[in-house]
């Protein structure tokens, strides 16, 4: 009797099948992932890191919008439901939303990344040597700089808060969190180094302006000083600009950085006044390690600018 062609091949693929059923364990074919939410895109990048293919993250704050003034969507608050941990990071909508996220989400975990450091003032990042009463005037009484994601070593601390939220809440994957959050400190380790190295023949107390006072903490950990030209979404009075001016042309700056999230007109009348340009630095990208090289050899070039 023949044996029909196909017939054979058919029967070993299905024995192939049903042996493979049995031999793998259930929990491969219907492996859980933990769905966490984060305020910003530089969060998701260190979630990812540690969290590795274990995490589904869902970001807030998408590209272009603001976390002073940011209100979620409606769509966003319908995720959040389903979000098992929330990872905090201390930008100033989480005041007043975090509680409504409590309510929408009973069950979910919120983890303050931001726990463990020490934030600074905002006035710190700028006009360190030539503070005036009316400076500080226009800076609000404890008003604290949050971008603590832009400093390595302050990433750090953020990243073992992370590793702790996600080990709580999966405690069967630890081992895999903690390789991830081993290899992800040797790479801020590495590119501290790298940033130390750009900045290593420019200095102590190296000057940049920027509108927006994002990079106190980079500024501390490099040894450099940012000169803001906005505090606290106000605009500088005429007066301001005119001071802000001739401190540029004093300290020979040439360069004004913008973040994308922030208007740059004054940036604009203050680069016209003394030849300089405007430079975008964004605070918020997701591509978080990539691009905090590359500001820092935007601030390198910023320093070669010549008067």
């Amino acid at each position: 009797m023949m044996t029909h062609p196909f017939r054979t091949p058919l029967l070993f693929v299905c024995l192939w099948f049903i042996c493979a059923a049995f031999s793998i364990p259930p929990t491969v074919f219907a492996a859980k992932k933990l769905n966490v939410a984060a305020s910003i895109l530089p969060q998701k990048y260190f979630i990812k890191k540690i969290g590795g293919d274990r995490v589904n993250v869902s970001v807030m704050v998408l590209p272009g919008a603001n976390p002073a003034t940011y209100e979620p969507k409606p769509r966003q608050m319908v995720n959040l439901a389903q979000a098992e941990i929330y990872f905090a990071i201390g930008v100033p909508f989480e005041a007043n939303w975090l509680p409504k996220f409590s309510k929408t989400n009973p069950d979910m975990t919120i983890v303050a990344t931001q726990s463990g450091i020490t934030k600074i003032p905002m006035k710190a990042g700028g006009h360190r040597h030539h503070e005036t009463e009316h400076d500080h005037e226009t800076i609000s009484a404890g008003a604290k700089d949050p971008h603590i994601w832009l400093s390595p070593p302050l990433v750090m601390v953020q990243a073992k808060n992370i590793l702790d939220g996600l080990v709580k809440a999966d405690p069967e994957s630890r081992m895999a969190y903690q390789a991830n959050y081993k290899a992800f400190l040797d790479e801020l380790k590495s590119l501290d180094m790298e940033i130390r190295r750009i900045f290593q023949a420019t200095g102590q107390n190296a000057r940049f302006m920027v509108y927006h006072p994002s990079w106190g903490y980079f500024a501390q950990s490099y040894g450099l000083e940012q000169i803001p030209i906005e505090l606290e979404g106000k605009k500088p009075s005429p007066r301001k600009l005119l001071q802000l001016i001739k401190e540029a042309r004093k300290d020979g700056i040439k360069v004004i950085f913008v973040q994308p999230q922030f208007s740059e007109k004054s940036a604009e009348t203050i680069a016209g006044a003394i030849g300089g340009k405007i430079i975008f630095a964004d605070p918020l990208a997701e591509e978080w390690k990539n691009n905090l090289l590359q500001v820092a050899e935007k601030f390198k070039s910023a320093f070669e600018t010549g008067p």
